[in-house]
């Protein structure tokens, strides 16, 4: 009788455990654990170039709930990188910065540099290998001192009801993105894509252009390293990227009137998305993550909301390419007062929930391997590896950049030819 009773105990606790919501052992033993007196006191600074930062503050919260004597605040600092490193040394010096993969190698940064702890280090305990391995960069000695809390790629966002309501299918290849963009122009839509154009930064010409000419760099080492050193050379790998964008426009799937329209590439962006006849609205992932708060801003989503998505652009016909980009990574100053706790709260951050409640907070692409708990930005987690392109991680430069943004705004706006662009390579500025 008494084996008996305890084995309906038993089976009556497991009941009531999963009744109450009560967390198997395999959840609970990847939870964070305390590695240090939870009634330590101590205040720890975030510096970064964010005019305010809801996403982490909210997990100031979370980790506040395990330590209650810790203070922590984001500061934000004017003119950011040009007084990052006379703050790092100041009396105030903060404990965490916001920091990013060019700093590394550029003399410019070499005192911020020398601030910077290896967080590969084991005995930190960090969860890296919770983040997608093209967004870890190693400096020269193979040390991780910088690592991502969001990440950017490029795309479109989509107005899925759209879709449904004229009966077509999101396009997933080049062929059938001309074909949709033709149905939807056939139906009274006279621009079925949309994009910011009024300048070469931001211009979605650049958005369509860099992830074609990003992969014929990641396929030809040779040509990379002759673009990063602007080589007139290079100009000619330009060439598939610019005859996209300007097939698009030639194509009419992009109405250039009414994309110079749009006067910025995130709010005005956003709002005229919103306006729900636009199907495709090229732009960066950093402009989708401000349509969260702009939907109650929008008297027409507001009235009429719809179902949309971010996903890649279907540039060739093996489909889009998911560039993957690290957008704000930390940095802990090695140098600072507390760096124990500081180094928890880095070990509290770095994991798969933590990262992925605050890109879900500030709506930006999560740098975690999971990207399906956010509807918006999921397509892209639908991307296979070898159209997956990290530049980072290829050794793509920023000078480089400057080439084909200017060369794809140029030949989108008819002010210069394709052969003229590929010649002038090295020169724009």
């Amino acid at each position: 009788m008494k084996k008996l009773f305890c084995t309906i105990l038993i089976v009556f606790t497991l009941v009531s455990l999963t009744a109450c919501g009560g967390k198997p052992q395999e959840d609970t033993d990847t939870a964070f654990k305390p590695a240090l007196d939870t009634e330590t006191e101590c205040s720890i600074t975030v510096v970064g170039s964010y005019d305010n930062f809801e996403a982490l503050e909210a997990e100031f919260d979370r980790f506040n709930e395990i330590y209650p004597n810790v203070k922590l605040s984001y500061v934000k600092l004017d003119d950011y990188s040009n007084v990052l490193a006379a703050a790092l040394e100041s009396n105030d010096r903060p404990n965490i910065f916001f920091s990013y993969t060019w700093m590394i190698g550029n003399e410019k940064y070499e005192q911020v540099y020398t601030h910077m702890e290896d967080l590969s280090d084991v005995g930190l305990g960090l969860d890296l290998d919770c983040i997608r391995p093209g967004l870890i960069s190693h400096d020269a000695e193979g040390r991780v001192l910088l690592v991502p809390v969001f990440s950017r790629t490029y795309g479109m966002l989509v107005n899925k009801d759209l879709f449904e309501k004229e009966g077509l299918s999101i396009p997933t290849t080049w062929s059938e993105l001309l074909s949709v963009c033709e149905e939807f122009r056939n139906r009274g839509y006279a621009s079925p894509m949309m994009g910011y154009s009024l300048k070469s930064s931001s211009c979605f010409m650049y958005t369509v252009a860099y992830p074609l000419f990003a992969a014929t760099l990641a396929e030809n080492p040779e040509v990379l390293e002759l673009a990063n050193k602007l080589d007139p050379a290079a100009g000619e790998y330009m060439r598939p990227a610019l005859e996209t964008v300007e097939k698009l426009i030639q194509n009419n799937c992009i109405d250039l009137d009414e994309c110079d329209k749009i006067e910025d590439n995130y709010t005005q962006v956003i709002l005229r998305f919103f306006e729900g006849d636009v199907p495709m609205m090229i732009c960066a992932g950093d402009t989708v993550s401000g349509t969260k708060k702009r939907e109650s801003q929008s008297e027409a989503f507001t009235n009429s909301p719809f179902a949309y998505a971010f996903t890649p652009i279907p540039l060739t016909e093996e489909g889009g390419y998911f560039i993957d980009s690290p957008s704000i990574e930390f940095s802990v100053n090695k140098n600072c007062d507390d760096l124990d706790m500081t180094n928890e709260f880095m070990r509290f951050l770095i994991k798969d929930e933590e990262l992925n409640e605050m890109a879900s907070v500030k709506r930006l692409v999560t740098p975690t391997k999971d990207l399906s708990f956010d509807t918006v930005y999921a397509p892209f987690g639908q991307v296979p590896s070898d159209r997956t392109i990290s530049p980072e991680v290829v050794g793509i430069k920023d000078p480089l950049t400057v080439q084909i943004r200017v060369a794809a705004f140029k030949v989108g706006k008819g002010e210069i030819s394709i052969d003229e662009a590929v010649s002038m390579y090295g020169s724009f500025e």
